[in-house]
């Protein structure tokens, strides 16, 4: 005779509910009275991680108001474990800072870097001001005016030189 969860039963007749198989070496698990094998009760009852959707059993780090196995609390977008523990949130994903700010459209054209301080917007794109610079002498267009070839910018005299 088997004595759980305050009755007597046949050992052959105290199994899981779920999937009728007797329990082994881990026991079984309870919930409402029921009893559960380990595989059953984790499958059916266990948090699950954000990232991947299986049981959190051990470990796990609480961010964004949801639970992930320590592994899984990446950058939705390259899989890069944050350094430090720092990351950025972008429509409830935690991003890296480069995709936190390419999800924004706060890179830089040139040098593909989140830009932070001052912006300039241009040819619908937009840039550090020290990397706006002509396409033909490099010099920075910090005055706010150039002309555009061919999706580059010019300054005044290099256009003037080069296409007349």
């Amino acid at each position: 005779m088997v004595t759980a969860l305050d009755k007597n039963w046949h050992p052959e007749h105290f199994c899981c509910v779920k999937c009728g198989r007797p329990f082994g070496e881990e026991g079984f698990h309870e919930r409402d009275g029921k009893q559960y094998c380990q595989k059953d009760f984790f499958a059916m009852f266990a948090t699950r991680c954000q990232g991947c959707s299986q049981p959190i059993l051990e470990n796990y780090i609480s961010a964004l108001n949801v639970l992930w196995h320590p592994e899984c609390f990446v950058c939705r977008e390259c899989y890069t474990p944050f350094i430090n523990g720092s990351f950025f949130e972008h429509e409830g994903q935690p991003l890296c800072e480069t995709h936190y700010h390419r999800s924004r459209g706060s890179l830089c054209s040139a040098c593909e870097k989140p830009i932070t301080g001052r912006c300039i917007t241009a040819m619908g794109a937009k840039f550090h001001p020290e990397h706006f610079v002509c396409a033909f002498c490099l010099k920075q267009l910090n005055k706010g005016t150039f002309k555009e070839q061919g999706d580059k910018p010019y300054c005044h005299p290099c256009f003037f030189k080069l296409f007349g």
